[in-house]
Order: C-alpha cells, then structure tokens, then sequence
C-alpha cells in the first residue's frame, strides 16, 4: 500500500502580536551594548521551538503599518484605548525584521492594512492545493475566522509564549460555539475590547453564541427578529437600539482575504534555519547565549537523546 505523503507546511507570523507577546512576557533583557532585547529573546526563543518541532517548508512574518488602516477610516476609536507603544520595544519591532530575515523568513507589510489581514489572504491564496496546510501564528483570536477545516489553522500561544493551541475548525467550534466563518458575527455581538470594537451592550458569549448558531449571521439575525420579532422583549430592544453598532463591530472584526500580496509560495521557501552559523552569529551578538545553546545541543545526538527521556 503506498503511504500518503505529509503535507508541507506553509507558517505565517502575526509579527506584531508575537512580539508584544513576547515583550510583556518576559523580562527587560538587554544586548551586550545595553539595548532592549527582551522581545526579540522571546521571539527568537518560540522560532527555534517552531523549527525544531515542525520544520515548515515555508514562512512569511507580516508586519502592521503606522498609517491609518481602512478600519481606522471607518471608525475612529478602532484600537484608541490600546496604550502607547513602550519606547523600549520600538527598536525591538525594527530589529525584529532582521531577526526573521536571519531565520529565513521573508517580511512583508501594506500601508492600510493589518498583519492579520495578510496572513488571513495568503494562508487561503497558497493552500489552494491539497499538499500544503497553512499555519497562522498568532496572538489575536480574529485570526480564528481563516481556519478552515485542518488545511488552514491558527496556533495560539498562551502562559506567555511556551505553550501554545492549535485551532482547527473543530476546536474552535468546541470552544467558542461558533463555525470559523461565524466569528465576525460574534463579534459583532459581544465586541472586543482589546481593539476597542463596541458589540451590542449587555450581550455576553453565551448569548451571542446561541443567537448565531441560531441564526446563522448577523444579517439573517436582523432580517428575521425585524419581521418576526422575538418572545424575549428585553433582548430584542437591546438588538435593534444597538444595530448599527452591531453590524459595524462585525464590519471591524472581519478579517480581509483578498489583500493583493504579489507573492508565490515558492519565495517563501524556509531552508533548515537552525544551521546557518550566520543565524548563530546573530544570537551570540545579542547576547541570546543560552540559545544558541539550545541550537547547538539539538545538533548533535547527545541532545535528542536527552529530550527523548525527558530530560
């Protein structure tokens, strides 16, 4: 019987949403010449997991823009309660670039548009074939409306940024109750407050979940309660005072899978990372010594032995 051959693994990076991750996660680390390095330690630091792990074949970092996005355009206050960038992470998202290029990894941003529209659109443009499955890495649960069914998943991480869920379409089912291309819809409902996305008052997940397994979208939900009305009176004030803001929420929450990004699968191709020295001299020059380690260890048979008796 001939074995099924793997499928070849396409990663894309929310960058932006790694390296907060990675920043409020750990220590204020410093590079030998004293500048921050504690964001570009954890991201090295989940990159040699990921390339130790899962080898993906390919892999992009996207990155967001200063400019204003198209969201911003249509509602002002989008991500306005977000604190102010801290000065020492500045230059850690500007030195992050090169990190990822010294893994490999292609870069790639778009005045007015967000990390996450882009990741969204390529892992739906380049897994169109059966042998590839897109795997979106990423702190912003929005990115949990591109999955689709195991071809295209997100991995989240979480308790910092050791450990990790990979979603599926199933497991977001599980958790949210909701289907991936019902996500927005949800959003619409119960808001988000990291991005300042207002959803409809008083309506929490429980809620928002039942109406749209029930419903189907936001749309249906409004063409039905607006002709049929609803036996909890309550609920049914609360949804149509709140309307517009509702299908606004869901409007922001949407993520864009049509962005042009002009590019093909294969310049994203990933070539063994973890042994290219010019990466290892990049480490040693941030002072990431324990890294390096840890890449230098998994190249000999000492440390594969060690790690297979839970050492």
């Amino acid at each position: 019987m001939e074995r099924k051959k793997s499928k070849e693994k396409l990663l894309l990076i929310d960058a932006n949403s790694l390296i907060h991750r990675a920043f409020h996660a750990l220590p204020q680390l410093t590079t030998p010449d004293g500048a921050p390095s504690g964001a570009l330690y954890g991201v090295a630091s989940i990159l040699i997991k990921i390339f130790k792990e899962r080898s993906p074949e390919y892999a992009l970092a996207a990155f967001d823009r200063q400019e204003p996005t198209f969201r911003k355009k249509q509602y002002e206050a989008y991500k306005a309660t977000r604190p102010k960038t801290d000065s020492a992470l500045i230059p850690q998202i500007k030195e992050s670039h090169t990190l990822f290029k010294k893994f490999g990894i292609k870069t790639f941003e778009l005045p007015g548009w967000e990390a996450d529209d882009i990741v969204a659109t390529l892992a739906h443009s380049l897994s169109c074939g059966e042998d590839v499955q897109a795997v979106i890495f990423s702190g912003d649960l929005d990115s949990l409306q591109a999955v689709e069914g195991d071809k295209v998943v997100v991995e989240v991480p979480h308790k910092g940024i050791s450990n990790t869920t990979v979603y599926n379409e199933a497991a977001v089912i599980k958790r949210f109750n909701v289907k991936p291309n019902q996500f927005a819809d949800y959003k619409g409902l119960v808001g988000d407050t990291s991005d300042n996305i207002p959803g409809v008052p008083s309506i929490g997940p429980k809620t928002a979940s039942e109406l749209i397994c029930r419903y189907g979208s936001l749309e249906n939900l409004y063409s039905e309660i607006e002709e049929m009305g609803m036996n909890n009176k309550r609920l049914y004030k609360t949804l149509i005072d709140n309307k517009d803001t509702a299908i606004l929420s869901k409007k922001l929450a949407t993520l864009d899978t049509n962005v042009q990004v002009p590019i093909r699968l294969s310049e994203l191709s990933v070539q063994e990372p973890l042994k290219n020295r010019e990466l290892i001299g990049y480490l040693k020059n941030l002072g990431f010594e324990s890294l390096v380690n840890r890449i230098e260890n998994d190249n000999n048979d000492g440390y594969n032995v060690s790690r297979s008796q839970g050492i």
